[in-house]
């Protein structure tokens, strides 16, 4: 029996989202603008996100040694980093290694060359140290400057120099807070305001069959029998918007890959967007269908009591 009421209400659902074909496009218009934008917020931070990701491999912390510290107590200080928390790798560069990058980087000067085979290695190991988060570089800092000869002896000092680019991670970190706070904000003023319009469309529809309900709520009709329909044509409405998003977002990507070629080398939204097809879809539709379900529900709420 409930199998053949449900039917009943999805069929008369069908029906009246044909019948009423201009109030349902609208509705429908008005949700596929939102999902495409939201679609496209989805897509803006997938590639935010990768541009922040390679700007902060960029960045580390470089601690250059003292050329007559001891390679042991430098690996013990390369061991006590690695076991930090916060710090996700450690590049350890030895006093020869060092050396022969210098070496090869002025290979052409035979001045520099000549000099170096005079006095000998010169340079210091070197540990370049990459943070787990961005927020976490300066606590690395700390941890190094203690570790600098800070109130030790200095005999004990090991540590040259410590080059940390505090300015270009604090600027990475409001960045980062700044893109996600704009995100959720534009997402927010977009789910209301297409639930306000499509609230505002489907009673015009609800408005039409006013009769109707009116009668059904006389002989006794429940709120299933009511409801029921108009949140099948919020249902269709969802499905068919994200559909049409989807179908809009492709071209999109296309142009947003072409219109920066000459600006960034191409950025490839394509490949995302292909390579994540099933969860972008998955994730339009489900916003699709229940921002036409809420929107149907608060439309009807009024009518549903007559």
């Amino acid at each position: 029996m409930l199998l053949i009421n449900l039917r009943r209400v999805i069929k008369s659902g069908f029906n009246n989202f044909w019948r009423s074909s201009v109030v349902s496009m609208a509705s429908v218009l008005t949700l596929t603008v939102t999902l495409f934008v939201l679609g496209s917020l989805l897509l803006g931070s997938a590639f935010l996100d990768s541009t922040l990701n390679n700007i902060q491999d960029k960045v580390d912390i470089s601690v250059t040694f003292l050329p007559d510290a001891s390679e042991e107590a430098v690996l013990s200080l390369k061991e006590s980093v690695v076991l930090l928390p916060e710090v996700s790798a450690v590049e350890y560069v030895s006093k020869e290694e060092e050396l022969a990058l210098f070496r090869e980087r002025h290979k052409d000067n035979s001045l520099i060359i000549q000099s170096l085979e005079e006095v000998g290695n010169p340079f210091g190991a070197r540990l370049n140290i990459k943070a787990a988060n961005p927020s976490h570089y300066e606590t690395i800092a700390n941890f190094l400057g203690n570790r600098a000869g800070e109130g030790a002896a200095s005999t004990d000092r090991i540590i040259d120099n410590l080059s940390f680019k505090k300015d270009i991670v604090d600027k990475l970190l409001k960045v980062i807070a700044s893109s996600r706070k704009v995100s959720v904000a534009i997402s927010i003023v977009l789910v209301v305001t297409s639930i306000m319009v499509t609230v505002n469309t489907i009673s015009l529809a609800i408005y039409i069959s006013r009769d109707e309900i009116s009668v059904m709520r006389l002989v006794g009709a429940g709120d299933m029998y009511v409801r029921g329909p108009f949140m099948v044509e919020g249902v269709i409405a969802g499905v068919i918007a994200s559909i049409f998003s989807l179908i809009l977002l492709y071209p999109a990507t296309v142009w947003v890959r072409n219109a920066t070629t000459n600006v960034y080398g191409g950025v490839n939204l394509v490949s995302y967007y292909t390579e994540h097809f099933g969860q972008i879809f998955l994730t339009l539709l489900f916003s699709g269908i229940l921002l036409g379900v809420i929107a149907s529900w608060l439309a009807i709420r009024k009518y549903a009591k007559v």
